[in-house]
């Protein structure tokens, strides 16, 4: 866990209003996990 966003990030958890992390994320291709989607990896769906 960090507290930014590098090229060394595997993936972004982004839950409601993620802000300039999510814009940096995705400039750099990030995975971003929703919270739904978390939730869907951790019961099997």
């Amino acid at each position: 866990m960090t507290g930014s966003i590098s090229k060394k990030t595997n993936y972004l958890l982004a839950g409601n209003n993620p802000g300039s992390k999510l814009e940096k994320a995705n400039k750099l291709s990030i995975e971003v996990i929703t919270e739904s989607k978390l939730t869907g990896l951790i019961s099997g769906n």
